[in-house]
């Protein structure tokens, strides 16, 4: 896979509470262990999910190409229905509740958030599955996906490496970064939806 094929996908993997949580984690207390576990916990998940389908990806689902028409017309429809969602209630659009514990997140908690978002969070599942599916299909080894996973953490630890390189000004600019995409988080859905509405398209 080449990085412009997983560069998209890895940008959907982050996008969105994903990105907020990492630079929530940045701008807390005990953000250097916070960041690091929020990070380890989703190199974790994202490895099993994308491991669990690379061993089962020989399995036939049968139904050939009709079937997937099937799923790819299913899977457009619904993420239509999502963004229209998204843009209808954009006025009441609130991150959740959870969002509130970050500022002052224990390490155990910083871990769990990132097996868990990373994990079962519905973009962030069809995307790994998407890469086992491939790597199984094409007869390419497992290590074929540590591109994937590597450019995704590495995503997810842009706001503590800025902290460690830019100090201060990171200090300042972090919470302008987490404060905007609070109060924008249907723009930052949006755009996780229209990513992953090109992605399936192509």
């Amino acid at each position: 896979m080449s990085f412009l094929t997983i560069l998209p996908l890895a940008v959907v993997m982050v996008a969105g509470p994903q990105l907020l949580s990492a630079v929530f984690l940045a701008t807390s207390r005990e953000w250097r262990r916070n960041s690091a576990l929020f990070v380890a916990g989703a190199a974790l998940s994202i490895s099993a999910v994308v491991a669990l389908t690379y061993v089962l990806g020989g399995v036939s689902t049968g139904g050939g190409g009709e079937s997937n028409g099937v799923l790819s017309t299913v899977v457009l429809v619904l993420i239509v229905a999502a963004m229209i969602s998204t843009f209808l209630g954009r006025e009441d659009s609130e991150p959740p509740k959870w969002m509130g514990k970050l500022e002052a997140a224990t390490p155990r908690f910083s871990f769990r958030l990132g097996f868990l978002l990373l994990g079962v969070f519905p973009t962030d599942i069809v995307t790994s599955v998407a890469v086992g599916s491939y790597l199984a299909a094409n007869d390419l080894p497992l290590v074929d996906a540590a591109p994937f996973v590597a450019l995704t953490l590495l995503l997810l630890a842009l706001p503590s490496l800025a902290v460690l390189t830019l100090g201060a000004r990171a200090e300042t600019l972090l919470p302008r970064v987490r404060d905007w995409m609070n109060d924008n988080a249907w723009i930052v859905n949006e755009v996780v939806l229209a990513f992953f509405l090109v992605l399936t398209l192509t």
